[in-house]
């Protein structure tokens, strides 16, 4: 076959298998749908799986940002330091509570905010730090929680990239005071629609599950099962974030092969550093020495001098090939509402801005046979080849 005829190959696609399927069922039998005992399941092995004491289930990441934000006590007039190099809901949470999000750029080598970067930034007004794990590569953590306990500051880790990923022997989600993580479609792992926070700490951890169900003090699984009754008392005004049993069947069966599709991403990303680290056209991602890399993503850094045309370019070359792929990510500081609210703009965070342009992420999930990532490979090497200046 012509590649044009070939079936494209997406930038990602969901591992969903009769395992899932058949627990979804379960739950459909049950007559239970909302959160009731499948979220309570799938909480407790998440929390066992990134060794932390709490897990709360919760719809998205984003929810998870911000009731980890509101456990910690952030409001109106605080600060919250963190990267412009990062997807919307890290930011936008911040003004959720009234406060301010305070940018800083990146390290270019593995794309991640550091100490370095945060330390100028802090005032009397900042109340917390939140790292992303971009990519699924671990931030330098520890500078980061030294910084946090000299300014009396917390640390509220956005990985959504990173389950699978470990620190220096720990795995990421036990090592801030709050860890928030994604289920969204194209995640590590998937729930649909979904995210979790994991904790140490029991007063977070019965803040957050208050708060996730509109500040209640019994949630719906207490008060409608044998166990529970009618009664219940508004202590909060909270939100509608909770997890439904449907969406935690998926997860619990999805966390239950995690491993194996780790250890498939890893395996992709091998194939592709091995066969893109000659060329001059590009610069393969590099995997920190103090952890594992989680490999939600692969991306690919563009050697622009050395093509004759840009990073679009070569997303269109790969896209007529029938290759998938995305841009991670659009720095915030570009964004309108960024510019317009708080004066930020262009030129501010050279890194981030740097490495943006240059950006292209491959197609790295479980499901790639491996002609599918010889035909990615062979596809970055005929779009690069042509285009080489």
């Amino acid at each position: 076959m012509q590649n044009g005829q070939q079936q494209k190959i997406p930038f990602h696609l969901p591992s969903i298998g009769e395992e899932e399927i058949a627990e979804v069922v379960e739950v459909l039998r049950s007559g239970w749908l909302t959160t009731g005992p499948k979220v309570r399941q799938f909480e407790e092995a998440f929390a066992a799986y990134v060794g932390a004491k709490h897990a709360i289930a919760v719809n998205s990441c984003t929810a998870a940002l911000h009731l980890a934000l509101d456990a910690v006590g952030v409001g109106a007039g605080d600060e919250v330091i963190l990267p412009t190099y990062t997807f919307a809901a890290t930011g936008e949470v911040v003004t959720y509570l009234g406060a301010r999000p305070v940018l800083a750029d990146c390290r270019p080598d593995t794309f991640n905010i550091d100490a370095a970067t945060v330390a100028p930034l802090i005032t009397p007004k900042t109340k917390a730090i939140i790292p992303v794990h971009i990519a699924g590569q671990a931030c330098d953590m520890d500078p980061i929680m030294e910084l946090a306990r000299e300014h009396h500051l917390h640390v509220i880790e956005d990985a959504a990239h990173a389950l699978h990923a470990t620190y220096k022997g720990k795995m990421i989600g036990a090592i801030g005071d709050l860890t928030a993580f994604s289920f969204y479609a194209t995640k590590p792992i998937t729930t649909g629609e979904g995210g979790m926070i994991a904790t140490m700490r029991d007063d977070h951890a019965a803040r957050m599950k208050r708060m996730s169900l509109h500040g209640l003090s019994g949630d719906a699984w207490n008060r409608y099962s044998d166990k529970g009754h009618w009664y219940y008392e508004i202590l909060d005004f909270g939100f509608k974030y909770n997890l439904t049993d449907l969406a935690a069947a998926l997860g619990i069966q999805q966390l239950r092969r995690s491993d194996d599709f780790y250890k498939r991403r890893r395996e992709i990303a091998r194939m592709y550093s091995e066969s893109f680290s000659g060329l001059e056209t590009c610069v393969i991602p590099q995997e920190a020495d103090y952890g594992t890399h989680a490999w939600h993503l692969y991306i690919l850094q563009l050697n622009l001098p050395a093509l004759a045309s840009g990073r679009d370019e070569v997303i269109r070359s790969l896209g007529e090939k029938g290759i998938g792929t995305s841009v991670h990510f659009i720095p915030l500081h570009l964004h309108p509402v960024y510019q317009r609210s708080f004066g930020y703009h262009q030129g501010a965070f050279p890194n981030a801005e740097h490495i943006f342009e240059r950006a292209v992420s491959l197609p790295i999930y479980p499901a790639m046979t491996n002609a599918d990532i010889g035909r990615v490979i062979e596809s970055v090497h005929d779009t690069l080849h042509t285009l080489r200046r």
